[in-house]
C-alpha cells in the first residue's frame, strides 16, 4: 500500500437492504479522488486566491506567483523542455481540441481506432487519417512506418496514446516519435491514464505535445494541460477568444497576447491550476518510479485473483504479458457488464466502471462486433430504439487501492458469479443502467445536494 493517502479513503457507504459498508474505489482510471496533501494545499491558497496578472493588490500579486509557480511545476514533471509552453486548460478533451484548432493549414493527423474519443473526435474536423488496429506493440510501429512513407508538401501531426483507458497496455510512445520525425511529422502524446501511474518524459521520448488531466492525476479541481512547442500554438488565433488573450483592442481590430496568455482567455482557474501543481510535486517527490513499481505489483496480483472467476474474460489488444497499468477490463458469460457492475456497488460498495468507456471503436474490435454491426447499433440509437450497446466493467487502481481491495472484489464478483445479484434490478433503457427495486439507500445531507 502506497504512502500517499487520497480524500475519503475511508468511507462507509450505505448498501441495499439497511446495510453499510466500505467503500472500494476500482475507478480510478475515469477520476480519481484528490490527495489528501493536494486538497490541504488548495485550503492553504484559497485565503490568499485572486484575479491574476493584473491586479495590484498583495493578494492578486501573490495569486499570480502561485500561477506562475504552477506552470514550471507542471513542466518540470513531465520533463518538458526548456523552451517548451505549459497552457492550463479544463482537462485533456479540451487540450486536444486547441491544440486542433491551431494546427496549420492543411495539416493531416494520423491517429490510431483504439484511441479515447478526445483523442480521435477532435481530429475530425481536419484532414484525419484513422490507423488500423495493431496486434502488437511492433506492428503499431511498422503501421505508423507505412503510413507516412510517402512524401507529403503538408505539416503531419500523430496523436497516440501513451496508455490505453481500456486495457491499460503502455504504447511504444519513444519508437512511435522517432518514426515520426523521421519523416518530418510531430506527435503529440494523450498522457491522460499514464499520468498518475508511471513517469512522464517528454524529453526522453522526444514528443512535440503532450496533454493530460488534473481529475487523474489526483487534483479534481477543473485543471488540466497541454505542453509542447510553441510555433504552432503562437500562430494560431486564440482557442477561445476574450480578455487576458489579448494586447490591445480596437472596434475594428485586435493584438493578440503572445503564449501562454494567448491560448488561456478569460479569468483562469488559478485553484485548478494550484491544485495540479500540487499533485506534480507530491507524486513527484514520492517517486514516480515508486508509483510505477507499487502498481505493477498490484495488477499482477489482480490479474491472478481474476483468472480464478469461471466464465471470466480479460480484453487486451496485445500480449497479456506487455506491460500495462492497472486497468483490467472483462466480461462474465451470461451475466450483463451493467448488472454486474450495479450488483457490485449496491450490495458490496464496490466501484468499478462499466460500459464502452469513451473508446467505442476499440471496444467493437475487443469485443468482436463488425462495422455493419456497430454502425446498425448506431443507426437504432438514432431513430431512439433503444438497443443495449456492447460493453464491459472495468476495474482501475491507484495510489490508495490495496490488495484487500483487489480480494474485495474478487469475493464479490464470485459471489455474484456464482449465486446472482441478491437484490432484484429493473433495466433503465434510456440510460442503460441496472436500478435496484427498491432503491432503500439514504443519500448524505450535503449542500451540494441542494
Amino acid at each position: 500500500m502506497s504512502a500517499l493517502r487520497v480524500v475519503g479513503q475511508d468511507s462507509v457507504v450505505p448498501l441495499l437492504g439497511g446495510r453499510v459498508g466500505r467503500y472500494v474505489n476500482l475507478d480510478y482510471a475515469a477520476s480519481a479522488p484528490a490527495l489528501e496533501a493536494v486538497r490541504d494545499a488548495v485550503e492553504e491558497f484559497l485565503p490568499w486566491y485572486s484575479s491574476v496578472h493584473r491586479g495590484a493588490g498583495w493578494k492578486s500579486q501573490l495569486a499570480t506567483r502561485a500561477y506562475e509557480a504552477s506552470r514550471e511545476a507542471v513542466g518540470a514533471f513531465v520533463a518538458a523542455r526548456a523552451d517548451d509552453v505549459v497552457i492550463f486548460t479544463r482537462n485533456t478533451t479540451d487540450a486536444i481540441n486547441l491544440l486542433a484548432s491551431a494546427l496549420p493549414d492543411r495539416c493531416q493527423v494520423l491517429t490510431f481506432g483504439t484511441e479515447h474519443h478526445a483523442n480521435l473526435l477532435p481530429w475530425r474536423r481536419v484532414k484525419a487519417v484513422c490507423l488500423p488496429t495493431p496486434t502488437s506493440p511492433a506492428e503499431a510501429v511498422a503501421i505508423l512506418d507505412d503510413a507516412l512513407s510517402a512524401p507529403s508538401a503538408c505539416p503531419r501531426l500523430v496523436s497516440v496514446t501513451a496508455a490505453s483507458n481500456v486495457t491499460g497496455e503502455l504504447w511504444p510512445i519513444a519508437a512511435l516519435a522517432a518514426v515520426a520525425h523521421q519523416h518530418g511529422a510531430r506527435i503529440a502524446v494523450d498522457a491522460a491514464q499514464l499520468a498518475p501511474h508511471a513517469p512522464l518524459d517528454m524529453t526522453g521520448w522526444d514528443v512535440d505535445y503532450l496533454v493530460f488531466s488534473g481529475h487523474k492525476l489526483y487534483a479534481p479541481y477543473g485543471a488540466g494541460a497541454l505542453v509542447g512547442r510553441r510555433d504552432w500554438l503562437a500562430a494560431a488565433p486564440p482557442f477561445l477568444a476574450g480578455g487576458g488573450a489579448v494586447r490591445f483592442v480596437t472596434t475594428e481590430d485586435v493584438a493578440w497576447a503572445d503564449l501562454p496568455d494567448r491560448q488561456e482567455a478569460g479569468s483562469p482557474n488559478v485553484v485548478g491550476a494550484v491544485a495540479l501543481a500540487a499533485a506534480c510535486r507530491v507524486l513527484g517527490s514520492y517517486g514516480m518510479d515508486r508509483v510505477a513499481a507499487e502498481e505493477a505489483e498490484l495488477e499482477r496480483y489482480a490479474s491472478e485473483r481474476l483468472s480464478t472467476i469461471p466464465r471470466l474474460t480479460r480484453y487486451s489488444l496485445w500480449d497479456p504479458e506487455h506491460p500495462r497499468i492497472g486497468v483490467l477490463t472483462f466480461n462474465v458469460d451470461g451475466l450483463p457488464y451493467a448488472l454486474l457492475a450495479a450488483a457490485l456497488a449496491g450490495e458490496h460498495g464496490i466501484a468499478v466502471r462499466d460500459g464502452c468507456f469513451c473508446a467505442h471503436p476499440m471496444l467493437m474490435r475487443l469485443l468482436g462486433i463488425d462495422q455493419c454491426e456497430a454502425m446498425s447499433i448506431r443507426d437504432d440509437l438514432l431513430a431512439h430504439r433503444h438497443v443495449r450497446v456492447p460493453g464491459a466493467v472495468r476495474v482501475s487502481t491507484g495510489v490508495a487501492t490495496t490488495k484487500a481491495d483487489i480480494d474485495a472484489a474478487v469475493k464479490a464478483i464470485g459471489q455474484v458469479v456464482e449465486h446472482g445479484p441478491a437484490w432484484d434490478y429493473s433495466y433503465d433503457e434510456a440510460t442503460g443502467h441496472y436500478l435496484p427495486q427498491p432503491d432503500d439507500r439514504a443519500w448524505p445531507d450535503l449542500a451540494a445536494l441542494g
